[in-house]
């Protein structure tokens, strides 16, 4: 077993936080205790979204830098007769990575284990057999034996659902196998931006923010943006990665170990001109490795960042992963130290003169 030094441990924590969207309190926790040492002032805007602020220059440019606390998770809706939960998904799954998965069930008595079941197969039909079950056809069995005992257990409507995977480090130690990557993942980079600006020159403000509801609707980053009135956006997250099997460049090009992507496109923006071409230039010249991609669905913080107020000139900066939206993800620990170089070196350049010809050019 690998002993875990102090950057591993962070992951660790992190990752094992459990923070389903609309619940992402020890999220928030874990993420506090992290950053605290290295911000001037931490704060929780009314969504639950927490704000770091570390002070370079006093009234410089406001440069954010996001990830999203939550991770993708359930909710208990009903609690039949027999105990047996029935549940509504929060984020977005796929059916097909969800039967026989271990979760836990938040309850106001403590955490409760449960697993998610569904007919079995042997009492189908052939033709049944052959299709992936639906989730409104899938429980969560906790081993009750009445809606009375299910209670006892402290399970109530409203209720939180989290998948339980153990932090892993892979036999190359290099690769990291967890929960919640998605977004736990942008926090820490939030984290290590701040850490590494201690005892640096950057002519700026710089707020590190653990976003709350990213997806279900990037929802805590309009409200933190709101409070922070950024000059400049970076929404951190997890992107895609194709090196795997079945998996063709044209589907997904981006490699574990070749750096961190870059985002051209999403659905929720097109990326800044100005800030794309500035951040490329930095990692060329400081030889931080990247890669460019796009992703034709889904978004990041950014999407609703660059939307604030006047308009945030925006990127998104994203770790490729392996397995997201699911019990477990994987990562490259290269990749992720990567994209904290990367943003640094933005960072300690980004001064309001700078800002403007990024903005207006």
């Amino acid at each position: 077993m690998v002993k875990l030094d102090e950057q591993l441990t962070m992951l660790k924590d992190l990752t094992d936080a459990k923070g389903v969207p609309g619940n992402e309190k020890e999220a928030r926790e874990v993420m506090e205790k992290y950053i605290n040492p290295y911000a001037d002032e931490v704060k929780t805007d009314h969504l639950g979204s927490l704000i770091a602020k570390k002070v370079g220059k006093e009234n410089g440019p406001k440069i954010m830098v996001a990830g999203h606390l939550d991770e993708v998770g359930f909710m208990v809706t009903r609690i039949d007769d027999k105990g047996f939960l029935y549940f509504q998904t929060v984020g977005g799954w796929w059916n097909q990575v969800m039967l026989a998965q271990r979760v836990t069930v938040t309850t106001r008595n403590g955490d409760v284990t449960g697993v998610i079941g569904s007919k079995p197969p042997h009492i189908l039909s052939a033709e049944a057999r052959k299709k992936p079950v639906e989730i409104k056809d899938m429980f969560i069995d906790i081993g009750a034996s009445s809606k009375e005992e299910a209670e006892e257990f402290g399970v109530r409507p409203g209720d939180s659902v989290v998948p339980y995977f153990d932090f892993t480090v892979m036999n190359n130690e290099k690769l990291l196998l967890a929960k919640a990557w998605d977004n736990r993942i942008g926090c820490a980079i939030a984290i290590d931006v701040l850490k590494q600006l201690q005892g640096e020159d950057h002519p700026n403000e710089v707020y590190g923010v653990g976003t709350v509801q990213e997806e279900v609707g990037l929802r805590g980053a309009r409200t933190s943006a709101h409070a922070v009135k950024p000059d400049i956006g970076f929404g951190v997250d997890v992107g895609i990665a194709g090196d795997m099997p079945g998996v063709s460049d044209k589907d997904a090009a981006a490699k574990l170990g070749d750096g961190p992507q870059v985002i051209l496109y999403d659905a929720s923006m097109i990326s800044h001109k100005g800030v794309r071409d500035f951040v490329v230039n930095t990692a060329e010249e400081n030889d931080i490795p990247f890669q460019y991609d796009s992703m034709a669905g889904g978004g990041t913080d950014s999407g609703a960042i660059h939307l604030t107020a006047n308009g945030v000139p925006s990127l998104s900066i994203t770790v490729p992963t392996r397995y997201i939206h699911s019990h477990a993800a994987m990562l490259h620990r290269d990749d992720y130290e990567n994209a904290v170089k990367l943003i640094v070196e933005v960072i300690k350049k980004l001064d309001a003169e700078t800002v403007e010809n990024i903005t207006f050019n």
